[in-house]
């Protein structure tokens, strides 16, 4: 059961990173400003923060167009999830 807690501790952290990202691009787009990567904001939804990514996607109605900002968290969200039920199970057997 050890590597639950640290797993959901780091999901939580990217997603709250991932959704911070996205508000600040957000901002910066308005203001015509100097913009985060697009890889940058994909790596970190696919990487962990899911969650927090598809959530500022939808509150900022920021890179709602774009089909791999789609896929990409989409696909992080499924991956993510199965790693957790998977742990969840393997705690539950251990």
């Amino acid at each position: 059961m050890p590597y639950l807690p640290i797993d959901l501790l780091f999901m939580l952290v990217m997603s709250i990173a991932a959704y911070q990202l996205y508000r600040i691009d957000k901002h910066k787009a308005q203001k015509r400003k100097w913009r985060i990567r697009e890889s940058t904001l994909l790596w970190v939804g696919f990487l962990g923060g899911a969650i927090g990514a598809l959530c500022a996607m939808q509150r900022f109605r920021h890179k709602t167009r774009h089909w791999y900002f789609w896929a990409v968290n989409l696909l992080g969200l499924a991956w993510q999830t199965t790693l957790l039920v998977l742990l969840v199970i393997h705690s539950r057997n251990g």
